[in-house]
């Protein structure tokens, strides 16, 4: 009987068996190692070390096309050439999460440098234009009223340029 009980066990746990799923946590993007115009995707683990672990096919979407990538080593090299710089969007999905980098991809005569793109960038440069041209639109309605002002002042009251400038020029000098 306990003969029996083992050989059931021998089939039977096989099955039970889970092999380790080995998911993509975060990546990197790098030049190919042959200089060929084309980009290496590089698995990282939670250290930002390369994750060797990585092997099969893994899906990406590169500018909103469906690739499936081979990565062997943590390492799969995409297959469309860069001709040119470019922004590329590179978006990876797993189980647990998604996972999506903007790269700006500068091609030279020495090769492809990828320049990641922080998201919080794409949000802070509208930001600081707006905030320049709301400045720039305040400085120019300021100008106007003074232009109005010293027009006013110089033809009514005798004011000069001169004396204006160096009313201006006393009062920076009693801040110090």
């Amino acid at each position: 009987m306990q003969r029996y009980l083992i050989i059931c066990l021998l089939f039977v746990l096989p099955f039970l068996a889970v092999a380790q799923q080995n998911t993509i946590e975060n990546f990197t993007i790098k030049e190919n190692l042959t200089q060929n115009g084309k980009l290496a995707i590089v698995a990282l683990d939670t250290a930002e070390h390369a994750n060797e672990r990585i092997n099969g096919t893994y899906a990406f979407s590169l500018n909103g096309l469906k690739q499936d990538l081979i990565f062997h080593n943590g390492v799969a090299v995409a297959t469309n050439t860069i001709e040119s710089s470019t922004f590329v969007f590179f978006k990876h999905k797993n189980q647990e999460h998604s996972l999506g980098k903007l790269y700006y991809i500068f091609k030279s005569d020495k090769g492809l440098n990828p320049i990641k793109i922080r998201g919080l960038i794409l949000l802070v440069v509208p930001c600081v234009i707006l905030l320049i041209a709301y400045t720039f639109r305040r400085f120019l309605v300021t100008a106007v009223i003074l232009a109005l002002v010293y027009v006013f002042f110089n033809y009514s009251q005798g004011l000069s340029i001169s004396n204006l400038l160096e009313s201006i020029f006393m009062g920076i000098k009693s801040f110090f």
